[in-house]
């Protein structure tokens, strides 16, 4: 079994990285993913808040890769299992959310996955780059969007 493990930190608070999370629509836009496939994805939820076994189908190049998701604690732990990837298997991974105390949010994203025979040392470079990107794309992303003021400012 091989595995990542990446952080990010971000100034947007953890309601702000959680939605973009649950929104896959989101996902091309601070991430390397290219598109959000719909027709080969299930239970996509039209307000963009998937829940517990949502599959959803991204495209990057000319590879789709399609996930589930299996875990979700609000705002803090959002989990997904591979459900068809042509170069690993048995794919877990989980992103947790810690907020920090000037308001912003510490990315923790890591997952563990069996490569195909060939391809392991290979993987172990791209993948961590790869998950990297995808936290720090979805930390400088959270910290772009606006935060509506709480009621009463």
């Amino acid at each position: 079994m091989q595995s990542y493990d990446v952080t990010a930190e971000t100034t947007a608070p953890p309601s702000v990285v959680w939605a973009l999370l649950l929104d896959p629509r989101s996902w091309p836009a601070w991430s390397r993913v290219e598109a959000l496939e719909t027709g080969r994805s299930q239970g996509l939820s039209p307000d963009g808040r998937d829940g517990v076994g949502a599959t959803r189908a991204f495209r990057t190049g000319k590879t789709v890769t399609k996930e589930r998701i299996t875990a979700l604690t609000p705002g803090t732990r959002f989990a997904y299992e591979g459900v068809e990837n042509p170069q690993m298997a048995d794919y877990r991974a989980a992103v947790e959310l810690h907020g920090l105390p000037d308001g912003g949010t510490r990315i923790h994203w890591h997952g563990t996955y069996l490569a195909r025979p060939g391809m392991r040392w290979f993987f172990q470079w791209y993948l961590r780059r790869f998950m990297q990107a995808m936290a720090s794309g979805l930390a400088e992303h959270a910290a772009g969007v606006d935060v509506p003021p709480a009621q009463g400012d």
